[in-house]
């Protein structure tokens, strides 16, 4: 088993690795080490179970049921799968999830620390997830604007992102965005963080989940949105994943940026997602 640098910014990657070894505490602790520091680890061709994903989300902390039911595993509640394959004519999940730049469920007050990603079937030539660091898109901030924005804090909404249901046909849109509130209201975070593993301070928010920064007007919401959108998607800071067979991806949700591009026309692509929450969350 070996691991090496992705980046100079983000990412670990392990090969040669199997499920008996990730079994072993020495190795998962070394796992979850390179985690904390690097934010992203990839564990290529790691052929796994739906059951053996879940084992292993549970040496991080508690897998979580995905919100919407109807896009669980049958046999595991626990896991999200996300696809655009058919079987019996019938969605095997859902098909276009995360192609924009966020940080996951940030739009909720206390989101899961954790992401487990499984590429059951991720073809290598399209459907690549590209991921940046947070600390990293702090630290090329201009000094005038970590200023501006030091002790402010953001609302976080999906409003955006929202995807309109059926039941929805014939709202206006003050009704919609009226139901959008109600089942998802705004929720306030610091825009400014620290990581509790390294003590580095990271940007917390990305324009699509973000409604606005506390005491900014529109001029300057735009202004700063527009500003994070360039950092964080400035290739020569993006790691682009581009899937192998059986791929493991594990993230801290806070830190990791990242977006899904599409997946070429005619090609199946299924990933099972796994949301962990940490030991503090659990207990509470």
């Amino acid at each position: 088993m070996d691991m090496r640098d992705l980046t100079p910014f983000i990412g670990t990657e392990i090969t040669g690795a199997t499920i008996e070894d990730l079994r072993q505490d020495e190795v998962f602790d070394s796992v979850l080490e390179r985690l904390a520091e690097r934010e992203l680890v990839v564990v290529r061709g790691l052929q796994i179970t739906p059951s053996e994903q879940i084992e292993l989300a549970r040496r991080i902390g508690r897998p979580v049921p995905f919100l919407m039911s109807r896009y669980r595993h049958p046999d595991h509640e626990e896991i999200m799968i996300s696809s655009n394959e058919m079987r019996e004519n019938k969605p095997v999940g859902v098909a276009r999830v995360g192609n924009f730049w966020h940080q996951d469920s940030s739009y909720v007050a206390d989101p899961a620390p954790y992401t487990l990603l499984h590429g059951v079937n991720a073809p290598s030539t399209s459907g690549h997830t590209l991921y940046a660091n947070a600390v990293d898109v702090y630290n090329r901030l201009p000094d005038e604007w970590k200023a501006r924005i030091a002790g402010r804090t953001a609302l976080h909404s999906v409003a955006k992102r929202y995807r309109i249901r059926a039941e929805h046909a014939g709202l206006s849109v003050a009704e919609l965005r009226a139901v959008i509130a109600q089942e998802h209201p705004p929720v306030e975070h610091p825009l400014v963080c620290k990581d509790p593993d390294s003590g580095h301070e990271y940007l917390y928010g990305a324009p699509e989940y973000l409604h606005s920064v506390v005491g900014f007007d529109a001029n300057e919401n735009e202004e700063f949105f527009s500003l994070i959108d360039s950092l964080i998607q400035d290739p020569d800071h993006v790691y682009v994943h581009r899937w192998t067979p059986n791929d493991l991806v594990l993230w801290k949700t806070a830190t990791t940026y990242h977006a899904a591009t599409a997946v070429e026309p005619g090609v199946s692509r299924t990933v099972h997602r796994v949301s962990i929450v940490s030991a503090d969350q659990w207990a509470a």
